[in-house]
């Protein structure tokens, strides 16, 4: 067996932190612009060419943000979309759990067509649908309302949430919940309190994919959403950002998106080792 020189060794050690160096540098400068863009003073932040560090700091986006700019109150936007994107949560986890856990262990007529089917809602682009999804909520009165908007939002993360949920619960050996009925559990005692707790990854990464789908969405809640009151928090950056004489306002934006960015990255950062874990779940037994 040929042994690689030292040197050689060396060399590829080097070639492979620079290019790791330069994907970490691709990646996180847009977030270092954004986050020294909102903490620039208003002229600074409209500068063309753009400063790459402030300088003065200044907090002054975020106090315009945060009071009431064009009869706006951002706090309320902020808990539009954390109803619609936590309702949109716990109903994916809900029934994508149950879902998942019978097509992975149960036997029923027709589970490869079913399934199939739910995976071809895949090649569906969203934007294809919005304008039935408009008129069905309309004919539901569930038009411009925040229930109508979360399940909308249900509705489209679904088939990955039962996706992900059938892998997690096929990865487990058939022994394990088959000991748990010899136990004495019944099948839903079993899938709680047996099979939950082994599949919490794939729970865990359904639940972040749903949440970070409803918290990020902008198309659907812009379409079917046209109270100001009712509005989520990217279509209100999105008016925020307009400025004096169509200008746009660079601060306030940015200041918006750090906040926007902040219960992404830090559930993210919580729970991402069971991300991981939920997302390789399936691709090896």
């Amino acid at each position: 067996m040929k042994v690689m020189p030292l040197k050689t060794r060396h060399q590829a050690t080097l070639a492979w932190w620079v290019v790791c160096i330069l994907l970490a540098v691709l990646f996180l400068l847009p977030l270092y612009l954004m986050v020294t863009q909102a903490f620039k003073s208003p002229a600074e932040a409209a500068a063309i060419p753009p400063t790459l560090w402030p300088h003065s700091w200044s907090l002054d986006s975020f106090r315009r943000m945060g009071g009431e700019v064009a009869s706006i109150n951002i706090s309320q936007h902020i808990l539009n979309s954390l109803y619609v994107s936590l309702a949109t949560v716990g109903a994916v986890v809900l029934v994508s759990t149950l879902g998942g856990y019978s097509f992975a262990r149960l036997n029923f007529p027709g589970k490869g067509v079913w399934f199939f089917g739910l995976l071809v809602t895949f090649m569906i682009p969203f934007q294809a649908i919005i304008t039935p999804l408009y008129l069905v909520m309309r004919a539901l009165h569930l038009q411009n309302s925040l229930v109508g908007l979360a399940l909308v939002y249900i509705t489209y993360q679904l088939p990955f949430g039962l996706y992900l949920m059938r892998n997690a619960f096929g990865t487990i050996p058939r022994e394990i919940p088959e000991a748990a009925l010899l136990d004495g559990c019944s099948t839903l005692s079993s899938l709680t309190r047996v099979m939950l707790p082994i599949a919490l990854p794939g729970v865990v990464t359904t639940a972040l994919f749903a949440f970070f789908a409803a918290w990020n969405d902008f198309f659907a809640a812009l379409i079917l959403v046209t109270d100001q009151d009712r509005m989520t928090l990217p279509v209100t950056l999105s008016i925020l950002q307009s400025g004096q004489f169509g200008t746009i306002d660079w601060g306030v934006l940015q200041a918006g998106v750090v906040v926007s960015a902040i219960p992404c990255v830090l559930l993210f950062l919580v729970l991402q080792r069971y991300y991981v874990s939920g997302l390789l779940s399936g691709a090896l037994k």
